[in-house]
């Protein structure tokens, strides 16, 4: 049996022709050395380059926009902007003749603080004032403090927001306290007026809180996990029963008695009291910061 008979014998007349009826294996490509290689090889080559250069133009357009559209979704995630803040009041007199506290709200004092840092948009400014010895102290801090801060507030760049405005707190209280002793000092007798002071400074999404005395700052947070409120301090009180407070006033040549600096006055800081501040009684408040969140 020949086992090569389908092929055509070495030096046949058969070599380099096609035999009759024979199958070709590629009789979709065109001859070699016929005239259609010169054209049509290139011509293919030239579309399958453009269709994988279209291809490729195309998964990166959808690379591209799924980066575009998860950056956005992360942005979206992520950024809060800011809160609106809007301030509400309730007072009740007590058992004294006069009403001797005051408040101040002001929900957006953006302008007044102007020109302000890069990183600040939206400015406020709450506060509570406890008078005691009369309505003079609570009502002077009520209309001048709020004054005293615009004026000190951080204009253009600043490195740091947070330490510029601590240290714009710390003056404020500082000019506002002494503003009022001035005036008091200059009467006839000498006005004994004294004030607490809470004081909350929201700068965007931050509030700052600056106290002297015993008036309280409360943030209500909800938490998810408990699915319940807590009620977070943001204040200090500054009573002279407190260690340092009492060292304080001791150092200055005062004297706690009955929980009370001279036995009289119950709180350790205020705006006023000039007849106390020989005895330790300070003007400088506690700063707080903190962070509102979407639960508050």
């Amino acid at each position: 049996m020949d086992l090569f008979g389908d092929l055509p014998e070495p030096g046949g007349s058969a070599q380099g022709k096609e035999a009759p009826g024979q199958l070709r294996l590629f009789d979709d490509l065109p001859p070699a050395g016929s005239a259609d290689t010169a054209s049509g090889a290139p011509e293919q080559v030239s579309a399958e380059s453009h269709a994988k250069g279209e291809k490729r133009k195309s998964l990166e357009e959808e690379e591209k926009n799924g980066r575009e559209e998860l950056v956005e979704k992360k942005v979206c995630k992520g950024s809060v902007g800011v809160f609106g803040l809007k301030g509400y009041v309730a007072e009740r007199k007590g058992e004294r003749e006069d009403m001797q506290d005051a408040h101040v709200i002001l929900n957006d004092i953006t302008e007044e603080c102007q020109p302000l840092p890069s990183q600040i948009t939206r400015v406020s400014y709450f506060a509570v004032f406890d008078g005691h010895g009369g309505v003079r102290a609570s009502k002077f801090a009520a209309q001048n403090l709020h004054l005293n801060l615009i004026k000190k507030f951080p204009k253009g760049e600043v490195v740091s927001v947070e330490k510029t405005v601590k240290r714009c707190l710390l003056d404020t209280f500082k000019h506002t306290d002494e503003e009022f002793l001035k005036q008091a000092s200059s009467q006839k007798p000498a006005w004994k007026d004294g004030s607490t002071a809470t004081c909350v400074l929201a700068v965007d999404n931050i509030l700052y809180i600056a106290n002297l005395g015993d008036s309280r700052a409360i943030l209500c947070r909800y938490n998810e996990e408990s699915q319940k409120h807590a009620a977070l301090s943001l204040s200090k009180e500054h009573n002279p029963t407190q260690y340092e407070e009492r060292m304080r006033i001791q150092k200055a040549g005062g004297n706690v008695r009955d929980g009370r600096v001279l036995g009289v006055l119950e709180v350790s800081r205020s705006i006023g009291d000039g007849q106390y501040k020989r005895c330790g009684v300070i003007s400088v408040p506690d700063i707080k910061r903190c962070q509102l969140t979407h639960n508050d």
